[in-house]
């Protein structure tokens, strides 16, 4: 199933210099569940926590979580106030840089020199505070938490669209049954009128030709072929038996998804041999019909934890 959540904390970085961290749990179809994670360094300590939580609350779907955050230096007076909030130039690794620079335009005369922007982005020129270990892992662990929770919520919501979705299709597929099944009777009832005339024919054709062993071989198979087709209760009856079961697992609390799986191939089970044994063209319409809403439904089960 789908969904999204995400949820924001602060992490003291020291100094009264705070940084806003945002933590995102995004879940996609999957028929397992596969944990990804996507997190800065001061946040790595949190991913087994983060994935233990995952895992006792969800059974399948693609998620992954992210995480980002940034310094908040406040606004106004309370940036003056505060003036390591953006970070804190190191000043030999500029007297460093500097150097390399005076050394390369002794040997590129021609070559501009560093931007401000060039000199703040070199690795190391800002020193930004970081906070400890433990309150980024509390910071995240909690956000992670409150983001996994928001996602579950948005998960419940689709789930409950879903299962009046399924409900609406099983209706409909029992409303096929409901048609058909009456009508089998008459159904094999005019096979069996086709069968007998068959076997007449055959029985004047021996009378005629004496061709006694071909005769009782032909006659033999379409007995058995009549017997296979004309025993269909027992499918119409699994079908409506596993119908049943389906509504019944939607309405339970908890992980349905694989059990729904196991009764969508049974239920496509039924529905195949109803086609196989198919003694009119509209029986043959009807499982063909009950086959596509099982197709339905089963693309829609993917969806269900």
């Amino acid at each position: 199933m789908t969904g999204y959540g995400s949820a924001s904390r602060q992490v003291s970085l020291g100094g009264g210099v705070v940084a806003d961290l945002q933590v995102e749990c995004r879940a996609v179809n999957s028929r397992f569940l596969d944990l990804g994670f996507r997190l800065p360094d001061e946040c790595r300590g949190a991913e087994p926590a983060l994935r233990e939580m995952a895992t006792q609350a969800l059974s399948r779907g693609k998620v992954e979580f992210r995480a980002a955050w940034r310094v908040n230096a406040g606004s106004g007076s309370q940036s003056k106030a505060n003036p390591h909030a953006l970070g804190a130039l190191n000043k030999d690794r500029l007297d460093a840089l500097y150097t390399l620079q005076e050394k390369a335009q002794e040997s590129f005369p021609k070559a501009t020199e560093l931007t401000i922007s060039d000199i703040l982005r070199w690795p190391g020129v800002v020193s930004e505070p970081r906070g400890e270990e433990e309150g980024w892992i509390a910071a995240t662990v909690e956000a992670g938490r409150a983001a996994l929770a928001a996602l579950m919520e948005s998960r419940h919501a689709e789930g409950k669209a879903l299962i009046e979705v399924l409900t609406n299709i099983t209706q409909k597929m029992r409303d096929i049954v409901r048609v058909i099944e009456p009508k089998v009777p008459e159904y094999v009832s005019q096979y069996q009128e086709k069968l007998t005339e068959r076997l007449s024919e055959a029985l004047a054709a021996q009378e005629q030709s004496k061709g006694g062993p071909e005769l009782m071989e032909r006659i033999r198979q379409e007995v058995v072929l009549y017997a296979v087709r004309i025993d269909v209760a027992e499918e119409f009856a699994r079908l409506k038996t596993h119908l049943q079961a389906v509504d019944t697992a939607l309405a339970a609390k908890g992980p349905v998804g694989k059990r729904l799986d196991f009764l969508m191939q049974e239920l496509n089970r039924e529905a195949n041999t109803l086609s196989s044994k198919s003694v009119s063209e509209e029986c043959t319409q009807a499982a063909l019909e009950l086959k596509l809403f099982i197709e339905q439904m089963r693309e829609q089960v993917q969806n269900l934890e």
